[in-house]
């Protein structure tokens, strides 16, 4: 095997270990994020609060992900963000300690605000060591499919003790955010692993010589950014589907994690699939944000999650999520490779948690607003607000084809 092959070799195996992480992260902090809203209802806090903390949560991670990002840029210390971020995942099963809801608060966040240190770390570490080697379309979509294998396991913790204990009460929500210990050390365990193999096989040497420098991320870094923002503006998330699924009684409480999980499992097929037509496109188009035109379908499919999700069918609501879990996998995979193809390697940390910031600034609202429309039963004001963002989003997208083009022409003169 020559030294090529043995460094793309070990590229696809770290690849791989780095999605075993991802997997096992998944399976504890998307397990609670599957239960939180129904536990928070159990206990008392309204549709409003239960919207309010989410989307706070969501943008003061994705907010800090801009500041932690152009540290890791600066510093270069990428592995320090990643294990202090994946180290504070701990808090998930401590929710399970107690009722107080102001160090519940704390706890939520806590969580959300280790997802922001890790995650721009990560995905610089993760761009570079496919750069050149395997598609970042297949890179980041494979990530996203074990991450979801974890995502749709992690919930099932949930309807295992639902189904064991026959009751839905709080010591059963509690034993199973216990529980979460378990796949979190084996996290940490993975972790240590996979630093050692980076730093054995040498997949830094290539990026040490990246160094940052003071640079001006392209037009097409922009346009997509507000495409992103307007697409998740508008989308209809799981902490309102939760809630309203739970103050409505449509589903038990075991079938609402069931029901989470299968979403996540269609997130990881949805992840593969649209990577690898990221990745075609890309080449099609002989441009690097060629790949974005794939997502032209994200708008109308985010339109129709409300119309589907916040009825009083449970087969119209099983749909929709499963259309939740289409959105959540493209947003997952081609967003983060899109930023690695059109932003430079020194700049990546600092990109990804400027797309983030605003990524999390429209989660942040649009939970927000659609948490107090929900409270004020006003759920045609909701499919109104998705179908004003969207159609922005759309002439944005138009906006982006066009950018997309103009490159190509230029690049082919």
């Amino acid at each position: 095997m020559s030294s090529n092959q043995k460094r793309i070799s070990s590229a696809i195996t770290v690849i791989i270990l780095f999605g075993v992480i991802s997997m096992l992260g998944d399976m504890v902090y998307e397990s609670a994020r599957g239960a939180n809203s129904q536990y928070l209802n159990l206990i008392g806090i309204s549709a409003a609060q239960v919207g309010l903390v989410f989307g706070i949560g969501e943008f003061i991670g994705y907010f800090l992900r801009l500041i932690a990002g152009v540290l890791s840029d600066r510093s270069g210390r990428h592995w320090l963000f990643i294990f202090v971020g994946y180290g504070l995942l701990i808090v998930v099963p401590l929710l399970g300690l107690t009722m107080n809801w102001p160090i519940l608060i704390v706890l939520i966040l806590t969580e959300r605000i280790g997802k922001s240190l890790r995650n721009p770390a990560k995905d610089t570490v993760l761009s570079g060591v496919a750069e050149d080697q395997v598609g970042m379309g297949f890179a980041f979509g494979l990530q996203e499919a074990l991450d979801q294998i974890g995502a749709l396991a992690g919930p099932l913790v949930f309807t295992l003790v639902f189904y064991l204990v026959g009751k839905n009460g709080v010591a059963e929500y509690q034993t199973s955010y216990k529980a979460l210990i378990v796949p979190y050390v084996l996290l940490m365990v993975f972790l240590t692993f996979v630093y050692r193999k980076f730093k054995r096989d040498r997949l830094d040497d290539d990026l040490a010589i990246k160094e940052y420098r003071s640079e001006k991320l392209p037009r097409i870094f922009w346009i997509y950014t507000l495409f992103t923002f307007f697409c998740t503006l508008g989308f209809v998330n799981f902490s309102v589907v939760g809630y309203h699924l739970k103050a409505t009684n449509l589903l038990s409480d075991g079938r609402i994690t069931l029901l989470y999980s299968a979403a996540m499992g269609i997130d990881a097929i949805a992840a593969l699939a649209f990577g690898k037509a990221y990745d075609l496109r890309k080449q099609k188009t002989g441009v690097k944000s060629g790949g974005l035109t794939v997502l032209a379908v994200i708008p109308f499919l985010t339109l129709v999650i409300p119309m589907l999700t916040l009825g009083g069918s449970v087969a119209l609501v099983i749909i929709g999520m499963l259309v939740f879990g289409i959105v959540m996998g493209t947003h997952e995979a081609i967003m983060r490779s899109a930023i690695a193809d059109i932003t430079p390697y020194y700049k990546r940390g600092t990109s990804f948690g400027m797309f983030n910031t605003s990524y999390g600034l429209a989660l942040l609202i649009g939970s927000s607003v659609m948490g107090w429309l929900y409270d004020l039963g006003q759920f045609n004001f909701i499919v109104l607000l998705t179908v004003a963002t969207e159609a922005v989003a759309v002439v944005l997208f138009v906006w982006m084809a066009r950018s997309i083009s103009n490159e190509k022409n230029g690049t082919d003169s």
